[in-house]
């Protein structure tokens, strides 16, 4: 179907539906990217950006999804998706997303210079654990060039220099959007599958479905991984995704999302 026919048919399907249904059924008709962009777009227009959002998307796409989405961006909304983050956000929560927008991780070859790993290990520790204050930069450099492969090797020589993870040194020396950030890249490295998979339960746990998290990331990974993201789901928390979407959501919305997640593992 032609691009400006799904548009004209999304904008009929808007009126004669609502609510979260109304959203989800929008979310489907979009082309990958352009859903993306959009997703992007929502979370900075108006009062308030949803950086959260923003780093999802930003930290847990590849190099190539990056361009597309940028790509989309700039066709549907006519400006640069890197200066409309650079307008959006500040200080080094800005240069983190740049960075990343930038998509400087991928590396398919999984070489590791086990000497590079160890010195970028050393140099986290120094610009963290060692001196008074954090040098934030030293941190988004190597978090957001290397790649994923050469990054699980850091993590582990990190850990075995400062006696604890990188996690919990990013948590004690960092705070708010940027520690969010930063967890994040280090989540998608460790497992994609998992991050997405923690994404979705907490949009359901306790009071109240955040549904904008719920649905972008049903329906963003619906084609992609779902499957492999269920089945970590399960041995994560001990049910099935469909089981929580079950006891968290009703009506046509329901039916809906439990359709696209399709049977459990």
């Amino acid at each position: 179907m032609a691009w400006w026919k799904a548009w004209d048919l999304t904008e009929t399907l808007k009126s004669e539906l609502s609510g979260k249904f109304e959203r989800l059924i929008v979310a489907l008709m979009y082309p990958p990217y352009r859903y993306e962009a959009k997703e992007l777009h929502d979370a900075m227009k108006g009062l308030g950006t949803k950086e959260g959002v923003i780093i999802e998307i930003l930290a847990s796409r590849t190099k190539k999804q990056l361009q597309e989405i940028m790509k989309a961006y700039e066709e549907d909304y006519g400006s640069s998706l890197e200066e409309d983050i650079q307008a959006d956000t500040s200080g080094y929560l800005e240069r983190i997303l740049v960075c990343l927008l930038q998509g400087s991780r991928d590396d398919v070859s999984g070489f590791v210079d086990p000497g590079l790993a160890l010195q970028d290990a050393q140099d986290l520790h120094a610009a963290g654990e060692k001196i008074r204050g954090t040098d934030e930069m030293k941190f988004i450099t190597i978090l957001c060039t290397r790649s994923a492969t050469h990054l699980l090797r850091v993590f582990e020589e990190y850990e075995k220099i400062a006696n604890k993870s990188i996690e919990d040194s990013i948590k004690s020396e960092t705070h708010g959007s940027l520690e969010e950030a930063m967890l994040t890249v280090v989540k998608c490295t460790r497992n994609l599958h998992s991050y997405f998979a923690e994404r979705l339960y907490y949009a359901m746990k306790g009071a109240g479905t955040r549904d904008g998290t719920l649905i972008r990331n049903i329906v963003s990974r619906s084609e992609i991984d779902l499957n492999l993201i269920k089945c970590h789901f399960k041995k994560m928390y001990g049910k099935t995704l469909s089981s929580m979407i079950m006891e968290d959501t009703s009506g046509d919305y329901k039916n809906a999302l439990l359709n696209l997640v399709g049977s459990d593992p």
